[in-house]
């Protein structure tokens, strides 16, 4: 850190960058050599122990350990996750307040007309983390093991049975829609603000379509019976599960996450925030989740 100040300074003092850098773009130079300086808060829109908050703490721990400070991840729910983004879009633009992007907040856009906020002018994006499937998975007294059991069972039972995501836009609510259009049948949609799985694992719903990071647990422990992935293959992670292609030709739906800041962080922060989360180490310890 010390060269890059001194090298810094000679450019500054012998005035060799001075014709191609404004002093703006030199001082956030120098304010991201030294960044971070104090802890970093990740908000993130879904309650704790869903994908979104999974992935979002292995990514806080990593670059915690790379940068010497502290990223902590706070959950903030509530209004399909629009409380979370606009918390930070009102937030101050120094790379302290960043904010966990989803597939949500792109399909929020279209959803809500009185947002206190344009997502795509006021969001900074810093990178992209990872994208994964979702599974159909259903609490183990739902009388189908296959997807193709599963449809007839809900033709049977139209509206009768309960869909849970959570919250309206999320993946597991699209991802459901699709499969009632697709599918013709009619599953009955149940938001949560706080977790869904107490409800799924008692029977209170009986499916949801949800990511892959928060599902495998679950399914490994025989508490819920997975039937399909999303994606357009099959995962290496549940290699025995079908893709709901395979029983819907041209089904898929997958999950993605990323990072963003407020629109006036500094370039230079955001080109090194980039830089660290998406180094490969991180990407790896993401999929394994």
């Amino acid at each position: 850190m010390k060269s890059h100040r001194r090298s810094l300074l000679r450019l500054i003092v012998g005035g060799s960058a001075l014709p191609t850098l404004s002093w703006g773009a030199l001082t956030e130079y120098a304010y991201a050599l030294d960044y971070p300086t104090r802890p970093v808060h990740i908000i993130v829109g879904f309650p704790a122990g869903t994908s979104s908050d999974i992935t979002a703490r292995l990514l806080a721990q990593r670059l915690s350990e790379q940068l010497g400070q502290q990223f902590v991840v706070e959950n903030r729910t509530g209004a399909g996750i629009n409380v979370a983004a606009d918390s930070v879009v009102h937030a101050s633009g120094d790379g302290y307040t960043l904010l966990w992007i989803t597939q949500t907040n792109a399909i929020n856009a279209t959803l809500y007309d009185t947002l206190n906020f344009d997502f795509v002018r006021d969001i900074q994006p810093i990178a992209g983390i990872l994208r994964v499937p979702a599974v159909m998975m259903v609490n183990p007294s739902v009388p189908a093991n296959t997807v193709a059991e599963f449809i007839a069972y809900a033709k049977a039972n139209p509206g009768k049975i309960n869909m849970s995501s959570p919250g309206i836009g999320s993946i597991n609510h699209v991802a459901g829609e699709l499969f009632n259009m697709m599918a013709g049948v009619k599953l009955t949609h149940i938001p949560y603000r706080s977790s869904q799985f107490p409800d799924l694992l008692s029977g209170q719903v009986q499916i949801t379509f949800n990511p892959l990071p928060s599902s495998l647990d679950f399914i490994r422990a025989g508490k819920l019976r997975g039937l399909a992935v999303t994606s357009a293959m099959r995962s290496d992670a549940l290699p025995n599960l079908p893709t709901l292609g395979e029983f819907l030709p041209g089904y898929e739906a997958t999950a993605w996450f990323g990072i963003g800041a407020p629109k006036s962080t500094p370039a230079a922060v955001v080109e090194k925030l980039n830089k660290e989360s998406t180094r490969p180490s991180l990407m790896r310890s993401s999929r394994a989740a």
